[in-house]
Parts: structure tokens; sequence; C-alpha cells
């Protein structure tokens, strides 16, 4: 059975009709809590500091979808992005922090990977995370993120569009993933003091 050709505009779920959470009192996200931000808003839909024009979204959600249907037929999945799995002298700086976290033992694990699907990309484009942020209020919410993060921008994104009471610790010398593994970088001082105000 072939699949009707779909066009991008037309793949647009709505996101926002879903049920939100249960309530909670308090929230906070660091910053693994912006990667769907990071691959939905940013990665795919705008890039890193906007560097993705109109032009290169349309030839993602192209290819996305011509490898759907490939899948459909039975091809195998084929993998973007995600942590290296080699790097060098002349890899990037972002390259070599995923490496180093998720290659190694802080990290790595044999059931996993980092490498999404192309064909995810197509729900990647059409998820909005932060549409209903502000609906968080009034409960308060907490943004952290390294001050050496590649991905900070999100963390500021996300706290200009949430309502208050918010607030936004940046770590001092702290990088994208140092915040999941390097117990002396994370605030626990200031989680414990968020979370003890219940």
């Amino acid at each position: 059975m072939e699949l009707p050709a779909v066009a991008p505009a037309q793949v647009v779920p709505d996101a926002a009709a879903a049920a939100p959470p249960p309530p909670r009192q308090r929230v906070a996200a660091g910053e693994e809590g912006d990667v769907l931000r990071a691959f939905a808003d940013s990665a795919n839909r705008h890039g890193i500091g906007g560097s993705v024009s109109a032009e290169d979204r349309w030839a993602t959600l192209d290819a996305a979808m011509t490898q759907r249907q490939a899948e459909y037929e039975g091809a195998a999945p084929e993998y973007t992005s995600g942590a290296p799995d080699e790097i060098d002298e002349t890899s990037d700086p972002v390259s070599k922090e995923f490496y180093d976290f998720y290659r190694t033992p802080r990290g790595y694990s044999p059931r996993t990977t980092t490498k999404p699907t192309l064909s995810s990309n197509i729900g990647f484009m059409n998820f909005y995370p932060f549409t209903r942020l502000d609906e968080i209020s009034p409960r308060p919410v907490m943004f952290v993120a390294g001050t050496e993060a590649h991905s900070i921008e999100f963390s500021h994104d996300a706290y200009a569009r949430a309502a208050e009471p918010k607030e936004l610790v940046e770590v001092p010398g702290a990088g994208h993933v140092d915040l999941y593994d390097r117990e002396e970088l994370i605030p626990f001082d200031k989680l414990l003091s968020f979370f003890g105000k219940l």
C-alpha cells in the first residue's frame, strides 16, 4: 500500500490541543529540559543563533518525508546529528563536549543512541514545547543553565517566555552536559531552597 503524498505544510499536529500535565507546585528545568526546544525550535526550525533558513527547513522536511516513505517500504532508518562516534583535534567544542559525555563511561549506554532518525525531524519541527509555558504560572519555575553551554540561549528564551514567578540560575563555567553529572557544578543549594519552599 502506498501512502498518499503529503505536503510539508499539511503535517502540522496541534500540539497545543494536548491535555496539560497535572498541576505541580514547582517546576525546575535544566539543560536537558531544553533539548526538545533545541531540537524542535532551534536545531531544526531555526538553528542555533538563527542559522537555519526557510529553504533549509523545507529541504530537511522534504528529505525526512522521503525517508519516512522509504522506511514504510522497508528501508532501514537513517540517523542524523547527535553525539559523534569519534573526535579529533579538529572537532568543534560542542562535538567534543557531547563525545566526552555520551561516548565515555560518564553517559554511554549500549542500549541508546543520541542520534535521532531523519524521519523524526517532521515531528520535531511540528512540536512547539513553549506554546503553553506561561500556563505554569502561578506555580514557580526555575531554569538552570551553564554559562558555557552552547544552548544557553534556549534557557534565556524559556525564561523570557515564562510568567512570574520565575528564576534563572546560571552556573558559572558549566557546559551543556556538565549539569547532568558534575556534582560539584550542580547548584544543589539553589534547587533545595527552591523545592524547600513547597
